[in-house]
């Protein structure tokens, strides 16, 4: 038994000692966990018990966002040894179907994801990984920047489906986490500038810090306008869909320019109309993401490099032991607010 965050059922979070498997396989590492990102997902299970066909039907260990120290490694395990600063991949795919050997593990349906009904999250201070699929970190990258990867992560898969050029304007539509993150990997990708369309001003503000970034209030001025007159009425390079509102993605063929690209990042509760022609008159190319894949050494190279900064973007640390304080925060989607994480132990 190990203390683990764990949601009993919809609305009821519980801090207490849980069943967790723990044996370690040969090609498996053991980690001690330093710091967990509160995602969205967790905050949906948590106020919906479920999204989409993923029910929580029986108590379930949150958290899929995380950094930590290896304290042993499996006899199959070369690239990893013990202290080893690490952040781990949270899918999980079968080596052997179809998907992952078309390098697409990420749409795996054999995937096990943590933190997915029924597979249990890591927030707990220990978990067993495969070796596989954790990660080294450079000294140069914390604990709390390492459980920033796996968001990050979802803004490098939207920028690599985007196929951008060197010199594109982006658009990001929604600065939550996922937006903020597809914006920072646009301009990374090579993006001249990446326009940034939400409601919310606090988090436009914190997004427009970020050199390369502007923004766009919608509740001042339609994105769509905007974007044209920031391209004398020619539309953006690239539009990324990250708010998964039904007025949004109706809206994203106004905003590309001809021949362009859309990638739809963000996911909507339910199925949403879309401008089919709209995207046929401008021969629009439309992307989409689930998760990511081969994505986490690279992510990890930008961060490490210092060509990416997340630590603007983590809005509080709260201990492990008031993880479902943080978890409550979470919920209250605060406008000043991008990223919580919970602290489980420190060195």
């Amino acid at each position: 038994m190990v203390q683990a965050l764990v949601l009993e059922e919809k609305g009821k979070l519980s801090l207490r000692d849980f069943p967790l498997p723990l044996d370690l396989g040969p090609d498996d590492v053991r980690i001690d966990i330093r710091t967990v990102g509160v995602c969205g997902s967790d905050v949906h299970y948590y106020t919906h018990g479920k999204i989409g066909q993923f029910v929580v039907n029986a108590p379930m260990v949150l958290g899929h966002e995380a950094a930590g120290v290896v304290t042993e490694v499996g006899a199959n395990v070369k690239h990893l040894s013990v202290g080893d600063r690490v952040c781990m991949e949270p899918g999980v795919p079968d080596p052997t179907s179809r998907a992952s050997k078309l390098g697409i593990y990420n749409v795996d349906p054999a995937v096990t994801f943590w933190a997915t009904p029924p597979i249990h999250g890591c927030l707990t201070p220990e978990v067993v990984h495969p070796g596989a699929f954790t990660y080294k970190l450079p000294e140069t990258v914390s604990y709390a920047q390492g459980a920033m990867v796996e968001p990050f992560a979802i803004g490098m898969q939207a920028a690599l489906r985007a196929k951008i050029q060197p010199g594109d304007i982006g658009l990001v539509i929604g600065a939550g986490p996922i937006g903020m993150m597809t914006a920072l990997a646009a301009l990374a990708g090579g993006c001249a500038k990446v326009y940034v369309a939400d409601l919310a001003q606090p988090k436009l503000d914190i997004i427009a810090k970020y050199e390369g970034i502007e923004t766009i209030n919608i509740t001042k001025q339609p994105a769509a306008q905007a974007i044209a007159e920031a391209t004398d009425n020619w539309g953006a390079d690239v539009v990324f869909e990250c708010s998964g509102a039904a007025p949004a993605i109706l809206d994203v063929p106004a905003c590309a320019r001809p021949g362009g690209a859309i990638v739809l990042v963000g996911m909507p509760v339910e199925p949403v109309p879309m401008d089919i022609v709209g995207l046929q008159a401008k021969e629009l190319r439309l992307e989409t993401v689930f998760r990511y894949a081969n994505i986490y050494d690279r992510a990890i190279a930008l961060i490490g490099a210092g060509k990416v900064d997340l630590n603007p973007l983590i809005s509080a640390t709260l201990p492990f032991a008031d993880s479902i304080a943080a978890f409550d925060r979470a919920v209250e989607a605060r406008d000043t607010d991008v990223k919580i994480q919970i602290e489980v132990s420190s060195d």
